[in-house]
């Protein structure tokens, strides 16, 4: 066999063009398929450090349609749901209840309306926040409801460039009143993350100063681990089912079933367009049959004198074989070595962290060869079944 491969070689040497014309295909093809699934990979990866680490193990429940319009019994999120939920739904780590409320914060001749969130004792530390300076809500800051507030780093950026917003104090406006807070802590910069609030007060306050006795808008339910987020979100759902009777009594939903979502809708995406790539190979190997074909014709009297000098059938077929395999072969190397290259470059040019995928390069290589040894074959077997007479005569 490594005859017949240093053989192939010396033919191919003999015909430049025509094997540069049938390595093409197979190059183009191995690269294609190379180059989508890295960018499928890197996709996929874009998005898990879109969502970060944090909060994978939270699941978020807020009013359904029905439950606003015509629902059968309708869900009050207070104090007493709180409890039933915790008991009645299995792999519950924490429930955490959350308000919004649209706001006016002013210092000097500065002014922003934001969205303040109300938010409980932890909650910023279940979402992995972490600060830039000053601190977190205390038990005594919900229970009391203290005027204490926490900025994330563009809002404490938009009044305090300075950096020194950690014992001042802003005028924020709430239902057309106004209330004086000091700000006690400023989060640092969010780069990942469901969790981007502009600003959040204890919901302490929220329910004894804006909205007394106020049902929460929305449940964050912590579940024990992020492998039960994603069968916390249909259990919530059919325990909210049979409690109101309706479907659409709530809106469920996990980052995490949402990033397993994403990258199985990435990774389809990725199998489809590889796929379609995957075809320039098969016209290759079309190509690479019909020289193979014309090279059998080409070497009758070749294939002739070595059948009388004693070469069996199956060795002129190892031979066309090797020598189809082996275009195929450096095609498939040289269209790996590309499909690399490619990537690395367009990872220059975008600004941006390309993962090669080795297992796509691994499988693209071994489709390249398996191309060439399934169209070789039919030249080869044309050119074992010559008759060594006809051959010689070159007819």
């Amino acid at each position: 066999m490594l005859e017949d491969f240093l053989n192939a070689l010396n033919n191919f040497r003999r015909n430049k063009t025509r094997t540069f014309l049938s390595l093409l295909g197979v190059i183009i093809g191995v690269a294609s398929v190379i180059v989508i699934t890295s960018l499928g990979s890197s996709s996929t990866r874009e998005v898990e450090n879109t969502f970060g680490s944090a909060g994978l193990d939270v699941v978020s429940v807020s009013p359904g349609f029905t439950r606003r319009k015509r629902a059968a019994v309708n869900l009050v999120f207070d104090e007493a749901f709180r409890d039933d939920l915790f008991d009645g739904v299995k792999d519950i780590e924490k429930v955490w209840y959350k308000n919004s409320m649209n706001s006016t914060m002013t210092l000097g001749d500065v002014s922003s309306t934001v969205n303040c969130s109300a938010i409980e004792t932890g909650y910023l530390e279940m979402y992995k926040m972490e600060l830039e300076s000053g601190s977190f809500f205390t038990v005594t800051d919900n229970q009391e409801g203290t005027q204490k507030l926490i900025l994330s780093h563009d809002t404490a950026q938009t009044f305090f460039p300075a950096g020194d917003a950690v014992g001042k104090h802003l005028i924020v406006v709430s239902s057309n009143v106004s209330f004086s807070f000091e700000i006690i802590g400023v989060l640092k910069e969010q780069t990942a993350g469901m969790e981007q609030g502009a600003a959040y007060v204890p919901r302490g306050f929220y329910l004894k100063k804006i909205k007394p006795n106020a049902e929460a808008a929305n449940i964050l339910v912590q579940a024990t681990s992020p492998e039960k987020a994603v069968e916390l979100v249909s259990t919530i759902t059919n325990y909210c089912i049979q409690l109101t009777g309706t479907e659409g009594s709530v809106n469920v939903m996990s980052m995490q079933s949402m990033l397993e979502q994403v990258s199985k809708i990435t990774g389809t995406m990725s199998m489809m367009l590889s796929a379609i790539a995957a075809i320039s190979l098969l016209v290759g190997g079309i190509g690479i049959m019909n020289i193979m074909i014309v090279t059998v014709t080409e070497r009758k009297q070749e294939i002739g004198i070595r059948k009388a000098l004693g070469a069996s059938p199956s060795d002129i077929r190892q031979q066309f074989l090797v020598e189809s395999a082996s275009i195929t072969l450096i095609g498939g190397i040289l269209g790996v070595l590309l499909g690399i290259i490619l990537s690395i470059a367009v990872e220059y040019v975008q600004s941006q962290s390309i993962i090669i995928n080795y297992n796509a390069c691994l499988i693209a290589f071994v489709f390249s060869v398996f191309v060439g040894i399934f169209f070789g074959l039919n030249p080869a077997s044309r050119a074992a079944k010559l008759d060594p007479v006809i051959a010689l005569s070159g007819e």
